[in-house]
């Protein structure tokens, strides 16, 4: 019999063990440069299309659908929403109702409402680090 925490486990990591993530590779004005998964605060998904935030304030198009960027991010990339996957690393608080993550830089994100407790959850489970 499957408990609540390895079913949620399966949700959040599908695939085998997601330890490591690969650089992204985004196109800007004909060159390749290389995104490092640590820089990312999140990506949100447009169709066919998805922007990558990264910490600095800045915003990259690419071209692949979330589905596509999100099979290759560590376990520390939490989908939590259709069209927005987090890095866990970056979230500094959330709302009294679990529906919005508050992000670094003033970001702030939508959890689908199919995903709160899980989410909550996992982020009741999550050592705080509280710098002064």
């Amino acid at each position: 019999m499957e408990n609540y925490t390895t079913s949620a486990y399966r949700r959040v990591a599908p695939r085998a063990s997601r330890k490591s993530s690969l650089p992204i590779a985004v196109q800007i004005m004909g060159h390749t440069q290389y995104i490092s998964p640590e820089a990312i605060i999140f990506i949100q998904g447009e169709g066919n299309y998805s922007f990558i935030y990264t910490t600095g304030g800045k915003r990259f198009l690419v071209s692949k659908t979330l589905k596509a960027l999100s099979e290759n991010l560590a376990i520390n990339f939490l989908r939590v929403h259709k069209s927005y996957v987090v890095n866990a690393n970056f979230i500094t608080g959330r709302t009294d109702d679990d529906r919005i993550l508050k992000l670094v830089e003033g970001k702030e994100v939508i959890v689908a409402r199919r995903k709160v407790k899980e989410i909550a959850s996992w982020l009741d489970r999550k050592v705080w680090r509280i710098s002064a």
